[in-house]
């Protein structure tokens, strides 16, 4: 998934998204799978310097960044059990004349996204302008040692496109890429259920230790924001202020949870519409169309010949219900373009929506760690539900859509059945909780998300006593990248996290909606 634009970035980095398994890049240290500790105590971490990624398209900003590894116990609660290593960049101030002492650590979305492929748009954003930048993949993602990349489930994704969303033949193939990929992990001496959010977190909080770090400031979007709250519930120490974006609450996050994000989503870019006069006279039914166009390819879905967005040989793309409400979701078409996509649509036309789903069918194959997706999914989002509770979600969500579209959760179709394949232990109990703090904090939202709804932040924020909330109309999921103004209000926050700039947000209101000629 390399992302030529925020276009990209935002299709990509979700609740879940869509890392390589060429050799990792390799400093002196102790060998994968041998712990360094003695028997019976944890290796201690620690960062190992080491030359940076050699990323398949050159990031600026690696080329005089200071790079290595974190080695890190592969599951603490076995202390004898191997060591694993995290990839890290450090990353120098754009102003070297008078950097901030205190850096700012990004976590990045997914769970499973290649974090170094976010760096560019992280400093386009100024994270990097006044401080320090210190990027680490989560364990298991692309750079690390071991990766958790499903190439199998990579090559499914490809064929996917040329069936049902739905259909029981995408289902079975992908359960069966699924259980190659664990077999494989496994037998390379993976432990599926040390994948979670609370070592993801401890990694982090022994990183400010190894590089010696008296004081940070945190980033997270979508899932890292999910991350970045554990991290501060579990190890405030050394947080001088945090800023979450895209805001997935580790309270409320469960399989079922995803209708209600994308419902709240959808009904704001449709609002956004009725509020324009010119969107809302030549579109003046959007949920009704919406279901009628849901309905009429549930019952006769579209099977086309498609060139793919960036070239190539057409491809089979199969159009139902499930795959136009999940594109809606991946952000393809833009919000803006959705309106003329969906009457497009009606009129006969499935161009814009047949075309994102041919996207599909090119997939940069073993750059993401669809093993860490499972991992979290498994053991933190789907116990304590069922797909009965995910079908009446979505069916509260959408009345009158069909059964066979509700019964998947958006972007996790067929999850219960991987995760009875993923086989990981239940971890809702111990993740399921509000972060109480009182560190200064920053949570950002887009109306437009239909990811991660814009309205959850609120239980969010309750909880943290010093926190400034911040809704940027028009935007979808992970928006510092998209908004000038979610940008200098960041910045204003890690100068005077008590009292950021947040005037920029009062003025501005959803783009125009692209308007087709009837």
């Amino acid at each position: 998934m390399r992302k030529h634009s925020i276009h990209a970035a935002t299709a990509a980095a979700a609740l879940v998204c869509l890392a390589a398994f060429g050799p990792a890049q390799t400093g002196a240290a102790s060998p994968l799978g041998r712990s360094a500790g003695r028997s019976g105590t944890a290796a201690p971490s620690r960062f190992v310097p080491g030359p940076c990624p050699k990323t398949p398209e050159p990031i600026e900003s690696l080329a005089n960044a200071r790079c290595g590894f974190l080695e890190v116990p592969e599951n603490r609660s076995r202390p004898a059990g191997r060591t694993i290593r995290l990839a890290v960049a450090v990353i120098a101030a754009v102003n070297p004349a008078k950097p901030a002492q205190d850096p700012v650590v990004f976590m990045a979305g997914g769970p499973g996204a290649d974090t170094f492929d976010d760096i560019p748009f992280l400093v386009d954003s100024g994270l990097n302008k006044d401080r320090e930048l210190i990027v680490m993949a989560q364990r298991g993602n692309l750079y690390d040692q071991p990766n958790l990349a499903c190439p199998e489930v990579d090559r499914f994704n490809e064929q996917a496109v040329g069936l049902g969303y739905d259909a029981e033949q995408a289902k079975q193939l992908m359960l069966k890429a699924v259980t190659d990929c664990r077999a494989r992990l496994t037998a390379d001496g993976v432990d599926p259920g040390a994948y979670n959010t609370t070592e993801n977190a401890a990694d982090f909080a022994d990183l400010r230790k190894a590089l010696g770090i008296p004081r940070w400031n945190v980033y997270g979007y979508s899932y890292g924001s999910n991350l970045a709250l554990t991290y501060l519930r579990l190890h405030p120490e050394g947080v001088r202020a945090m800023a979450i974006d895209s805001i997935t609450p580790p309270q409320v996050v469960t399989l079922p949870w995803t209708w209600t994000s994308t419902a709240e989503g959808i009904h704001n870019i449709f609002e956004a519409c009725a509020a324009q006069p010119a969107c809302k006279d030549r579109y003046p039914d959007l949920p009704g169309l919406l279901t009628e166009q849901v309905r009429k390819l549930e019952a006769h879905p579209l099977t086309l010949n498609v060139t793919p967005p960036n070239g190539g040989k057409p491809v089979k793309v199969v159009l139902d219900g499930g795959a136009l409400l999940n594109l809606i979701v991946a952000f393809t078409p833009r919000p803006k373009d959705i309106p003329a996509a969906l009457d497009e649509l009606s009129r006969g036309n499935p161009q814009r929506f047949a075309q994102a789903r041919a996207a599909g069918s090119v997939q940069k194959v073993g750059e993401f760690a669809h093993g860490l997706t499972n991992s979290i999914a498994c053991g933190e989002w789907a116990p304590g539900y069922t797909e009965s509770d995910v079908l009446k979600a979505g069916q509260k969500a959408f009345p009158g859509w069909p059964d066979t579209v509700l019964a998947q959760a958006p972007q996790l179709p067929f999850q219960y059945p991987v995760c009875g394949i993923w086989n990981v232990p239940d971890r809702a109990e111990v993740q399921r909780v509000a972060t109480v703090s009182s560190v200064p904090a920053l949570v950002v939202s887009g109306t437009f998300d239909v990811k991660t709804g814009a309205s959850w932040a609120k239980d969010v924020a309750r909880n943290l006593s010093r926190s400034t909330a911040i809704q940027v109309p028009g935007i979808g999921h992970w928006v510092v990248p998209q908004s000038p103004c979610a940008q200098h209000v960041l910045a204003s926050f890690f100068a005077r996290p008590t009292a950021p700039d947040t005037a920029c947000v009062d003025d501005l209101e959803p783009a125009p909606f692209t308007i087709i000629p009837k």
